[in-house]
């Protein structure tokens, strides 16, 4: 039988994402999307910390904290983009197109990261980007984050990878419309990760902590939303005024879902695994994400 081990609430940081529940996100000391979480990880000087998010952000915070003790509240959340690319795709890109660094998103698995020139986020990947070298970028596993980088850096070759959020992927030109129609005053304000046709109706398109800044800045009243609708939590704290709508009921991630208050506690009480990534991989990808942390200043 396993033997427990109880946290500490003070020997702890709890982070979470802006996906996860409206009350794990009221009981985190900190929420933010995955380039501030990462920051706040690194600088945290608490010995555990909690990840409320999925599988690859405690990969992230474990690589980047190796001596701190890593937890993900659920740890059969995962992100379904976290593997969308393969070592064979990067090595034959790497053997065919000179002059190329390997930009992987943040929302990967450690092992991706592992082959990777620098990791980004959807907050930093433009200014990252922007700041390489290298003329030809191959971007992964995100197609549609990889396309909106691509129109700001003109200057830039871009090779995209095939992957995508499936949940931001199914936001369509036309259910945005009909959003539209039924809130014909509020501002379009959606992620990267949406596809072109939807990013083109858009007032703003940024980050989930770009999409909360613009909102707050804003003197509009009413704002579509479209990412997932966790979001919708810190939108309504900040900006207490003003009326938010996802632009499809649906908009949620189901693994997000499942860091619940009861499995944060659980992970309290001492029944949670740690996060470990094998040191090897650690190693190497932790180059990469010292990279973006560097050039994402």
């Amino acid at each position: 039988m396993k033997e427990h081990h109880p946290i500490r609430r003070e020997d702890a940081l709890v982070l979470a994402h802006y996906y996860v529940p409206d009350a794990v996100q009221a009981a985190a000391d900190f929420v933010g999307d995955s380039f501030a979480l990462a920051r706040k990880a690194k600088e945290s000087d608490k010995p555990v910390i909690v990840f409320c998010g999925v599988s690859f952000m405690g990969e992230s915070a474990k690589i980047l904290c190796p001596d701190k003790e890593v937890y993900i509240p659920a740890a059969d959340a995962h992100c379904a983009m976290a593997e969308m690319a393969s070592e064979e795709e990067i090595l034959h890109i790497r053997a065919t197109v000179p002059d190329l660094a390997v930009v992987t998103y943040v929302n990967s698995s450690a092992r991706l990261k592992a082959l990777s020139d620098v990791i980004v986020t959807s907050s930093n990947a433009v200014k990252v980007v922007s700041r390489l070298k290298e003329k030809n970028i191959y971007f992964i596993p995100d197609k549609n984050l990889g396309a909106y980088v691509a129109a700001q850096l003109p200057e830039k070759k871009f090779y995209l990878g095939w992957g995508c959020c499936p949940i931001h992927n199914a936001t369509t030109a036309r259910e945005v419309r009909a959003a539209q129609a039924a809130h014909p005053g509020a501002l379009l304000l959606v992620h990267p990760e949406c596809p072109e046709e939807v990013r083109a109706l858009a007032a703003y398109v940024g980050s989930t902590a770009g999409i909360i800044a613009y909102a707050e800045k804003s003197g509009a009243a009413e704002f579509l939303v479209g990412t997932e609708a966790g979001t919708l939590y810190e939108l309504r704290s900040r900006c207490p005024g003003k009326k938010f709508y996802v632009t499809r009921e649906s908009f949620l991630c189901r693994d997000m879902k499942k860091i619940t208050p009861e499995a944060l506690a659980r992970v309290f009480a001492g029944e949670g695994t740690p996060v470990e990534v094998p040191a090897d991989v650690a190693a190497k990808a932790r180059v990469a994400l010292d990279r973006m942390l560097e050039l994402g200043q």
